[in-house]
């Protein structure tokens, strides 16, 4: 502190506070994230929850209802896997808000693992799937070497997201948002799966992705950034970096990539 009290903070910005101590005007600089916070955190990664269950319900989370066929224990890992990263999300934050940091970084170390096994499970599932519908007619949707690169895609862009957070965990404002975004990256496969039908009003947003859909699944993050940066008064960059990964694989190129013969031969080999 200076003769004139003022507090010179790491960052440049400077804080007046004459006859302040200057530990108390860092400690309140760097205040815990107000309840508000919390149940933003919450709220969105339910809400990319729910999008999965939907998608999802027939096939997973509410095949009895639906009387759809029994499905392998490879299935049912991935099923489970995926849930557990929504719980553990739901958890974590909950932690935080709590206050029991010590617990949160306990749980950091099981979550690393289960993204780890997210990733090599998924891989396998869309692997063996792919091998499974490539010489089986398709009604609809998209071809089954297309919506390979795609899971694969998003199996890529979630890793990194993770990744990022683990990496920066010591950097809360960047560790939590790109810990959001990995859970609203997760969404696309089971949007991809909700009936075409239900989103008629959006025709206007047909030009890529799964079935013709191109936005709609990215609701959420746009959602997401908005509140926060209306909330914060700024645009935080883990938003951009992390909104631009998550955006990229239902950008138009992305899919004539997928639906060149490059992709399709490499694929073919992967499968076979």
């Amino acid at each position: 502190m200076t003769a004139e009290g003022t507090v010179r903070r790491t960052d440049g910005d400077q804080i007046r506070g004459d006859g302040v101590n200057a530990d108390a005007v860092r400690s309140s600089a760097r205040r815990p994230p107000s309840r508000g916070d919390h149940r933003f955190y919450l709220w969105f990664a339910m809400a990319a929850f729910a999008l999965v269950i939907v998608g999802f319900a027939r096939t997973y989370y509410l095949k009895v209802v639906f009387g759809t066929p029994p499905l392998p224990w490879l299935l049912h890992l991935h099923g489970a896997l995926m849930t557990s990263w929504f719980a553990l999300f739901f958890v974590q934050t909950s932690l935080i808000a709590a206050h029991r940091v010590d617990l949160h970084k306990r749980l950091g170390v099981f979550g690393a693992v289960l993204a780890g096994l997210i990733v090599i499970v998924a891989t396998t599932v869309a692997l063996r799937a792919a091998a499974r519908e490539l010489h089986r007619p398709t009604a609809s949707g998209p071809p089954p070497l297309q919506f390979l690169g795609f899971i694969l895609v998003v199996l890529l862009v979630f890793a990194i997201l993770v990744g990022a957070g683990l990496l920066l965990r010591r950097r809360r404002d960047w560790h939590k948002r790109l810990m959001l975004l990995s859970c609203l990256s997760m969404t696309g496969p089971g949007f991809s799966r909700i009936p075409l039908k239900w989103f008629h009003a959006f025709a206007f947003l047909r030009t890529g992705g799964p079935d013709g859909l191109f936005g709609l699944d990215l609701i959420l993050v746009y959602a997401c950034i908005a509140w926060d940066t209306w909330r914060h008064r700024r645009l935080h960059p883990a938003f951009v970096v992390g909104a631009l990964l998550i955006v990229a694989y239902d950008l138009p190129f992305i899919w004539m990539f997928l639906s060149g013969s490059t992709w399709t031969h490499f694929a073919t080999w992967l499968v076979s």
